[in-house]
Parts: structure tokens; C-alpha cells; sequence
């Protein structure tokens, strides 16, 4: 699989989440997938597994996609995860083996306002 093939598996998988499509959005990984929320402490393994959670989960949820970087085994990807209509800020970092996803790591954070330190220095972005 190369990079053409990674980013547009990654694209499939990021496009069935926000559908909530929990088929599509979980072929990317493989069977022992591992994710990781370091923020909670959770670890889910398999991809089963990591699909139930996902499944269960009660509240609707909506996903911009900011960026996806990435090269060979390891990408990243920046978005908001709108929680009920409420932002969160996420960074999620896959590991592929053979073509499918073998780890994932997610970050969230809340929006905060900006420093009035520094608000001569910055220009607003969404």
C-alpha cells in the first residue's frame, strides 16, 4: 500500500464517521487493532471491540477534517469532533501494518479563549 492508497483509506474512514457508517469507518483497521485515549487512561483491543465502543457511544457526533499528514506506517490527522453540537479539538496518530491500521492514538481538548497576552500577536482562525 502506498501513500496515495493511505490517505485515501484514511479519507473513506474519516467521511463513514461522520455518516456514522460504523461498517465502513471501521475497515481500516485490523483485527488486533489497538486504540488508545491517553487523556482517559483507556485502551480498547480489536477491532470489534473498538467498533462496539464507537457503536454504543450515545451522543451525535459530527467530524471536520482540518489535515491529514503523514507518510509510509504513520499519519495524522486533525479534527473537530462536535459532540452534541459542542467542539473538541482531536489529534488522532494511526499506525499501519499491512495495509490496515494496527494502533491508534487519540488527544482531545476543549476550546479555550485566547490569551489577552498575546492577542496583539494573533490573527483568529476556526
Amino acid at each position: 500500500m502506498d501513500d496515495r492508497a493511505r490517505l485515501t483509506a484514511l479519507q473513506r474512514h474519516w467521511d463513514a464517521s461522520d455518516a456514522n457508517d460504523f461498517e465502513v469507518e471501521h475497515d481500516i483497521y485490523c483485527e488486533d487493532a489497538v486504540l488508545d485515549y491517553p487523556q482517559s487512561g483507556e485502551r480498547i483491543r480489536g477491532r470489534g471491540n473498538i467498533q462496539e465502543s464507537r457503536f454504543v457511544q450515545p451522543n451525535k457526533k459530527r467530524f471536520t477534517i482540518r489535515r491529514i499528514v503523514g507518510a509510509g506506517d504513520l499519519w495524522v490527522t486533525e479534527f473537530v469532533l462536535t459532540y452534541d453540537g459542542t467542539p473538541s479539538y482531536a489529534v488522532s496518530i494511526m499506525e499501519f501494518r499491512e495495509g490496515l491500521v494496527a494502533h491508534e492514538t487519540q488527544y482531545f481538548c476543549d476550546p479555550f479563549d485566547p490569551g489577552p497576552s498575546r492577542a496583539h500577536l494573533v490573527e483568529r482562525v476556526s
